[in-house]
């Protein structure tokens, strides 16, 4: 059975744990020099971000991409580059999940709810955002589903419109959420460095 396989990857990496303003925040060495940060919230162990990086083609440290949680501020960007940035009013997808599902939100979308259709490419193993007007077309894939070698189901996918927002749902299958249960009890026992902001009671 393939489940286990993730499990033991995260369990064989070298980990840290630090504890901050009300974060548990865990960095991941895997043995092959890729790097994974993530943080939860110490009160309901919901997952608040992720982020990954490798080494590049000469050896030296990447940029962090971030699977969960906020994208990188277009304002640090322009900094970086000095360049002219996109608008901010062009649409911003991020990941952001809750306990039970996988969910996702695409800010700056104006239109209606009945003009998008979100489906599911099983074979490309992704989901689709269509609208019927042809102003915004979005392939993504869930990653999590990927690394547990797990089917997409599009009876688990639903979406919702507000504020100009697209917000996309998956329910996270039962095979993750135990995974998941059983690496927030093994994350748990790690011991945190402290960042002296009065946390310790929640070693």
């Amino acid at each position: 059975m393939a489940v286990p396989s993730w499990l033991e990857r995260l369990r064989a990496a070298g980990k840290t744990a630090l504890v901050q303003d009300g974060k548990r925040k865990i960095h991941y060495l895997f043995e092959d020099g890729k790097e994974m940060a993530e943080e939860y919230d110490i009160k309901t162990g919901q997952l608040i971000s992720r982020k990954w990086r490798e080494k590049n083609t000469l050896g030296g440290t990447g940029k962090w991409q971030v699977e969960v949680g906020e994208p990188t501020s277009p304002l640090l960007a322009a900094l970086e580059s000095e360049l002219i940035t996109e608008s901010s009013s062009n649409p911003i997808f991020m990941r952001k999940d809750t306990l039970s599902s996988f969910q996702w939100r695409i800010r700056n979308l104006p239109y209606p709810k009945e003009v998008y259709s979100v489906s599911v490419e099983e074979e490309q193993r992704c989901c689709v955002i269509r609208t019927t007007n042809k102003k915004y077309y979005k392939k993504f894939s869930i990653p999590d589903l990927d690394r547990y070698h797990l089917p997409l189901d599009a009876a688990a996918l639903s979406f919702t419109h507000a504020n100009n927002t697209l917000i996309i749902t998956y329910q996270k299958p039962k095979e993750i959420l135990a995974a998941e249960e059983q690496l927030q009890k093994e994350l748990k026992k790690i011991k945190a460095a402290n960042s002296g902001d009065g946390d310790c009671k929640t070693q």
